[in-house]
């Protein structure tokens, strides 16, 4: 059991065991130091002149649950995402999300504090790496979409989903939704716009993907997607200018040339590639495995 379990608890990343740290720190000095959390998380009324704070709030857990699911979370899926996206796309990607994520929730906590003129919007001290770990999860969308889950027996391209509907049927029961909910779905969306639209990809020479597979409407089930379809359409076009873009034997093309990354082949190859370091990674955790527990088979009939 101790052999499984090294194999399974094994090969995390530098990088990600040092973001681990980072976050069990931040845990700990809130924990000794409670007024440091007036100066770390984010305080909606305190973010001027405090305006480290959209920065700072996202490494920090006020909760021991919430830094034990924030640090599994990191490692596990780190374990994926950073060997794909190389160290520095990953740690760039964790800030972006991180930083834009906190403007929108400051801007939003603002607007309900406007529409409500409850205080408690301004001083509630919000913080958590969960709008990242929302994040992680929109990537394993993008790189492993067609990967069953064989705990949850879906594919993985359901996940930000699923996540999303639970935590806001979870907020009707819970008083301290506003905590975490609007950082769950914003982390979701802005994840998805970097990746979508933002993500420079040094071996395709292009920003962003552009594959159907990755659109928006692959978020909703079917019946929505006619829906959801023309309204995604709109902040399409604001993110992606007014240039006409019709869809030819050949894929998509802009004003005449191919739209670079729309190519399918290149998607499939994508998908793929990350399929394949799923797949490698998790035959040398079950190798490692198999090793470990016959060394210790061995060793107890020695000992016999």
């Amino acid at each position: 059991m101790s052999s499984a379990g090294s194999g399974v608890f094994g090969g995390f990343t530098k990088l990600c065991k040092g973001l681990a740290v980072i976050l069990i720190g931040g845990h700990i000095v809130v924990q000794l130091l409670p007024s440091s959390l007036t100066y770390l998380a984010l305080i909606p009324a305190r973010t001027i002149p405090f305006g480290w704070n959209l920065i700072t709030g996202g490494y920090v857990e006020q909760s021991l649950h919430g830094v034990v699911v924030s640090t599994l979370g990191l490692l596990f899926m780190g374990k994926l995402l950073e060997p794909i996206w190389g160290s520095k796309e990953f740690l760039k990607f964790i800030f972006v999300i991180n930083f834009l994520n906190s403007v929108c929730v400051f801007i939003t906590a603002i607007a309900l504090y406007y529409i409500t003129r409850l205080e408690n919007y301004l001083y509630m001290p919000l913080s958590g790496f969960h709008g990242v770990l929302a994040g992680f999860v929109v990537g394993i969308k993008q790189i492993v979409p067609d990967q069953e889950l064989s705990l949850l027996k879906i594919k993985a391209k359901w996940l930000p989903s699923l996540m999303l509907l639970i935590s806001i049927a979870i907020s009707f029961f819970t008083p301290e939704s506003a905590t975490y909910l609007p950082t769950l779905i914003f982390g979701t969306y802005m994840s998805w716009i970097y990746l979508r639209y933002l993500q420079r990809k040094p071996e395709a020479k292009h920003r962003g993907d552009p594959s159907e597979d990755f659109a928006f409407f692959t978020f909703f089930p079917e019946f929505l997607r006619p829906i959801i379809d023309p309204i995604a359409s709109i902040f399409h076009r604001m993110l992606c200018g007014k240039s006409e873009v019709s869809v030819d034997a050949e894929g998509y093309t802009l004003g005449g040339a191919p739209l670079p990354g729309s190519d399918p082949i290149e998607a499939s190859r994508r998908r793929e590639k990350g399929a394949r370091a799923l797949e490698e990674r998790l035959a040398a955790e079950r190798l490692a495995a198999g090793k470990k527990t016959e060394e210790s088979q061995i060793d107890g009939a020695d000992n016999v």
